[in-house]
């Protein structure tokens, strides 16, 4: 397919986030686009997928073979998108299908299952899974996989459709190492395809090998469009390098007064696992683990994709029960009292939590819902709800975003918001998921300055991630987990660093 893009402007709310972008996608081009969270890089995908609509007198033409259209609807059957958008709304709507039956939908191009899978089908959805390396999934439910797992569905389910045109906004966030390599590899072989493809990323790392061309973007300003070759990618990663160099010397200079903190304020065990058995519709998702973490404590939670870690976190957190024989103990609750105290002294941020908020809600509301641990709010505010809520907005880096809608917001953006809905109660735990998946890497650094911060100042924090250089530099322990089983748990010793190392030569 042969995209054509001329004098394309968007507005989002009040604010016009593309301005007059022109942009020629040709077939057998392979586009990386590349911007800061908030730069329009979605909602340029969006525009040529025909979800979002430009202001009046854009041009928008799609060819292939002899056919010739001015609207994205007639194209939309020859277009396939894979975003945080769409994964989000399997958990949205509970969408739990089998992955067999996820892809199938890409073939007979349905949101859910309407028709039963041939033969033939059942052999083209095989070898998608066996080309991405994840046959191993097929009778899973959706909803019992990793983040990192349901992304590399949803790319065989774009693939299960034939598309002419292949768009991907932010394909390699929360993939672990392995699976990074693997769609990497994947992507450059499309070389030998005519069929173009857009992949966004934020790392110079996510740069496939194949890519042809890079568009970048400042806000929603087209600055370098053409060959990869030619763009300015080191530089403009570089920026960001710099960014990342400074945030490290400054997180360094405080390691040592963070650590002292930590160990000061260590003492109360604020949760623990006894041998506790989780199952995800009816699969095991961790297994006979046991652990206790104290005030003052910060832990990482580490492995591959499918290993366990978001649902450890929702675990502790209340979302998931612990299977009979196992028990979870919370400081302060005993029977009777209900889990909502917990959560009210527990900040939580969390792919899902972007799913779960309804994208009419303003940034305001969805961090003054954390007031209450709620999705939404169940009453009208309190005038000291909205103060709690600008101060919180405040310390995150993103004042005047109160009156923002959701849909206004881009993904990285809205990330931040969970920062500041996670801290407005002042949590004496804090339960990060991969916090920093989708955000660039200014936006990363100062999130994770933040963290030392609190760490610093006694907030117990528990964190989940794939990247080592995301540990916080006060780190204390950390849980190894493979397969829902804890292959290490206890304090950070330099077994840590080994075993990174191995894992990069493996590849892992």
């Amino acid at each position: 397919m042969e995209v054509r893009l001329k004098g394309v402007n968007v507005a989002r709310g009040d604010r016009r986030v593309l301005h007059g972008i022109d942009w020629n996608i040709l077939p057998g081009q392979r586009w990386v686009l590349a911007g800061a969270n908030g730069a329009g890089k979605t909602q340029l995908l969006k525009v040529i997928a025909g979800s979002v609509w430009p202001e009046p007198g854009a041009v928008r033409r799609y060819r292939w073979g002899r056919e010739r259209r001015d609207s994205p609807f007639e194209a939309q059957d020859e277009i396939a998108y894979v975003g945080p958008e769409r994964q989000d709304r399997y958990e949205r709507y509970g969408w739990n299908h089998t992955v067999s039956q996820v892809v199938g939908t890409g073939i007979h191009r349905t949101d859910i299952p309407l028709d039963p899978l041939t033969a033939a089908n059942g052999r083209v959805i095989g070898s998608l899974l066996k080309r991405l390396d994840i046959e191993g999934l097929a009778g899973r439910r959706f909803l019992t996989l990793s983040y990192g797992e349901r992304r590399m569905v949803l790319l065989a389910r774009a693939l299960a459709s034939r598309p002419r045109l292949l768009l991907m906004d932010e394909l390699l966030n929360g993939l672990d190492a392995t699976r990074h390599g693997i769609a990497l590899r994947f992507l450059s072989s499309l070389r030998r395809s005519h069929m173009p493809w857009v992949l966004s990323v934020h790392r110079l790392e996510d740069v496939p090998s194949g890519a042809t061309h890079a568009l970048l973007l400042d806000a929603g300003h087209i600055v370098y469009s053409g060959a990869i070759g030619r763009a300015p990618l080191a530089q403009w990663f570089g920026r960001t390098a710099r960014l990342a160099g400074n945030a490290a010397d400054r997180r360094a200079s405080r390691h040592a007064r963070s650590t002292a903190s930590a160990r000061r304020a260590a003492g109360i065990a604020l949760v623990g696992l006894r041998h506790a058995h989780v199952f995800l519709d009816e699969h095991p998702a961790l297994r006979d683990l046991s652990l206790t973490v104290r005030q003052g404590e910060c832990w990482v939670v580490h492995g591959r994709n499918g290993s366990g870690k978001s649902t450890f976190i929702r675990t502790l957190y209340g979302d998931h029960g612990v299977a009979a024989g196992g028990r979870i103990e919370r400081e302060g609750i005993r029977p009777g009292v209900p889990l909502e105290l917990f959560k009210l002294q527990t900040g939580l941020v969390a792919p899902h939590l972007q799913a779960d908020h309804p994208r009419g809600l303003s940034v305001s509301e969805v961090v003054q819902s954390g007031r209450h641990a709620s999705i939404g709010l169940n009453d009208k505010p309190t005038a000291s709800d909205r103060a709690a809520a600008r101060v919180a907005l405040k310390f995150f880096d993103i004042p005047g975003f109160e009156q923002r809608q959701l849909t206004e917001l881009s993904y990285g953006q809205l990330r931040r918001v969970l920062f500041a809905r996670a801290w407005i109660n002042r949590p004496r735990l804090l339960l990060l998921d991969e916090p920093y998946s989708g955000v660039d890497a200014p936006t990363r650094h100062a999130l994770m300055r933040h963290v030392d911060e609190l760490i610093a100042a006694g907030v117990t924090v528990i964190i989940a991630t794939h990247n080592r250089e995301e540990w916080p530099a006060a780190a204390t322990h950390e849980l190894e987990l493979v397969h829902g089983a804890a292959a290490w748990c206890g304090q950070v010793r330099q077994r840590a660093a080994r075993s990174h190392a191995r894992n990069k030569r493996r590849g892992d």
